[in-house]
């Protein structure tokens, strides 16, 4: 792997800012992990978090609905609720293959959103059909191939490294090049929940990142991303792991 790639997240994990937070944030999905009342009834647990997640994932794109139907708004909560649904069964792999993940997950996602000869690809030159966020141009697509591929060896070699700190930076990544046409939003916040479970922080999917990103509001998500895309990390791990610190205390 990239010994620059590793170097940065590590200097990013070592910040005294950021390291207090990724403790913090830590705690709280630890303490929700052994609440009795947690453990006693864990299967209804991750049922819950995968609805409220799916839900909540759909709201920061703009989809604050709560029945899936034929509406554009609808078919946004439809995906959600189909990626967050399939988080489980593609763990095992994330570890081994993220690039196949995601391109799994995209061919979910954007099923009747793009044409099914694109499903699972990432995005050709300059085409993004959706920004909910309103994050603005994305870069090329050959940027974002190149970082893709950097990505994939950060998920399956950096095994050391801090998996909250892991986990912010793929979230980050991909909102910030937005390397499929559409769906890259359900697709980043889905893969928080791979990295937390991958990496044994929530293996039960107990704990639901994306009610912390909507309790922040959509407004600071967008400016946390964009302080990602500016390298500003303190600012967006700031935004990153208060959200995943919110999430555990709204399971």
């Amino acid at each position: 792997m990239s010994t620059t790639v590793v170097d940065a997240v590590r200097r990013i994990a070592l910040q005294p800012e950021i390291a207090q937070a990724v403790e913090t944030s830590r705690g709280a999905v630890d303490e929700l992990l052994w609440r009795r009342d947690v453990r006693s009834a864990a299967a209804e647990y991750t049922s819950a978090s995968r609805i409220r997640g799916a839900q909540e994932s759909a709201a920061m794109d703009g989809a604050d609905i709560a029945v899936a139907d034929d509406s554009p708004m609808g078919r946004v909560l439809a995906a959600a609720q189909a990626v967050t649904g399939d988080v489980p069964s593609q763990v095992e792999t994330w570890s081994r293959a993220p690039l196949q993940v995601l391109a799994h997950l995209h061919a979910i996602a954007a099923h009747g959103a793009e044409p099914d000869e694109s499903l699972g690809r990432p995005r050709s030159e300059g085409v993004v059909i959706d920004d909910p966020l309103n994050l603005g141009t994305a870069p090329s697509a050959r940027e974002a191939a190149g970082r893709l591929a950097l990505l994939s060896e950060l998920v399956t070699s950096a095994r050391e490294e801090s998996a909250l700190v892991v986990a912010g930076v793929v979230h980050g990544e991909i909102l910030a090049i937005r390397p499929f046409a559409w769906g890259s939003g359900l697709i980043a916040r889905a893969s928080v929940r791979l990295v937390l479970a991958d990496r044994g922080v929530d293996p039960s999917l107990f704990s639901i990142p994306e009610a912390g990103m909507m309790q922040m509001g959509r407004t600071k998500c967008v400016r946390a991303v964009r302080a990602y895309a500016d390298g500003d990390m303190t600012s967006y791990f700031t935004w990153f792991l208060q959200s995943v610190e919110l999430g555990a205390r709204a399971a």
